[in-house]
């Protein structure tokens, strides 16, 4: 397995503890070390928008980690881009992975997924203290073939 990696030639204007810090959030789902979280994030972090039932923090963060690690064992991430200034990054991966494990009361498919995540990062000294992000999900779910079942509650 390979771990994400910031191209040497990208995020000159972060510290060298930040950088790891992205390194070690993004390891953290890339690999079974949903832990490395403990090394990138403050305590309460501010994890903007929290997906459905997730917990604020960054022990909220990990049950979302190993759900998708689960739903695709074979999980991969690559940082394509970051553009940086102090104490912030905007950071475009690309995550791919098949569909082997159950995903939001999905079975599993067996279906390749190849989508996108933005995301806007800030620091506080080598830790990530708030991130904005966004995940190409309807892109993921048009590619596995299916959609989760949300309920039909009030909108």
């Amino acid at each position: 397995m390979t771990l994400p990696t910031i191209p040497a030639s990208q995020a000159m204007a972060l510290t060298n503890g930040q950088k790891r810090a992205l390194e070690n959030l993004y390891a953290a789902l890339a690999s079974d070390n949903v832990d490395l979280v403990d090394h990138a994030l403050i305590e309460n972090w501010d994890d903007i928008p929290l997906g459905p039932g997730q917990q604020p923090g960054r022990d909220g963060i990990k049950p979302v980690f190993r759900m998708f690690r689960t739903a695709f064992p074979d999980l991969a991430l690559t940082i394509e881009n970051i553009v940086a200034e102090a104490d912030r990054a905007a950071v475009r991966l690309r995550m791919t992975g098949t569909h082997d494990g159950p995903l939001m009361g999905i079975a599993p498919t067996g279906k390749a997924i190849d989508i996108v995540i933005h995301e806007f990062h800030e620091f506080t000294g080598d830790r990530l203290s708030r991130t904005w992000h966004l995940e190409d999900l309807l892109g993921m779910f048009a590619q596995i073939g299916t959609w989760p079942d949300f309920g039909t509650g009030d909108a």
